[in-house]
């Protein structure tokens, strides 16, 4: 697993206080919303402002990628690491 996919999994488990998640029991292509962890709406807002401040970058409402971007682990980490240059802090 990559260390930036890690990084996005243990986010999610802490920012949505996931207690019974751990980070090896998602699989990074997984959808993160309706039947793969279970996510909504209102948990798609707490993550966004949380990777916004681990990672500096922003959704913006009027996006209609958002929904492509929040697909998986892997989809947020490609688009973090496309727009932090490849160099996630």
């Amino acid at each position: 697993m990559g260390n930036l996919n890690r990084q996005i999994k243990e986010l999610i488990i802490n920012a949505l206080e996931l207690e019974d998640i751990k980070p090896e029991n998602i699989k990074d292509d997984q959808p993160i919303f309706g039947e793969g962890l279970g996510l909504d709406s209102i948990d798609a807002l707490e993550l966004g402002v949380a990777l916004k401040k681990k990672f500096g970058v922003k959704f913006s409402s009027e996006n209609a990628d958002n929904k492509k971007h929040f697909a998986s682990v892997n989809a947020l980490a490609a688009y973090i690491a496309a727009e932090t240059g490849g160099s996630p802090l």
